[in-house]
């Protein structure tokens, strides 16, 4: 399909979806509950659960921003670009802690809002052309 080198088919598009979703859930469950992130550079002490949440979103904002580098349609850019500031949000709002930067937590959940409500469009989109081969198909076949 035209525009898409990653989300190339509408099952790929659920899978993302789903992930959108999910992490969604997790950040709002992280808004509600307001459990304060101290912070990697503060002088306390820094507990390991906060080295690995700092990790995982290292590696994971580096892996969508690569996937932002090689999409193609804007679609997808938009796409990864929301989940890309997301993860990368939630990063340095790990990282600096909340007294830095509190804004970090309200932009991880607004952006995974957009990547929700793209993703929902990319899926949309596949499910139409979907359903128009299908129906060319059975013409066909007739």
């Amino acid at each position: 399909m035209g525009g898409f080198s990653i989300l190339t088919n509408r099952r790929r598009a659920v899978v993302a979806l789903v992930h959108s979703v999910v992490f969604l859930v997790v950040a709002v469950r992280q808004m509600v509950a307001a459990s304060p992130a101290s912070g990697i550079w503060l002088p306390s002490t820094v507990r390991p659960g906060t080295w690995i949440l700092c990790g995982i979103f290292g590696i994971v904002s580096s892996i969508l921003f690569w996937l932002l580098v090689i999409s193609r349609g804007w679609m997808e850019k938009f796409y990864f670009g929301f989940c890309t500031i997301s993860a990368t949000s939630g990063l340095i709002r790990t990282a600096a802690g909340d007294q830095t930067f509190h804004a970090g937590l309200y932009i991880r959940v607004v952006m995974l809002v957009s990547a929700v409500l793209v993703g929902l469009l990319i899926v949309r989109r596949h499910s139409l052309t979907h359903s128009r081969t299908q129906a060319e198909y059975a013409e066909s076949g007739s």
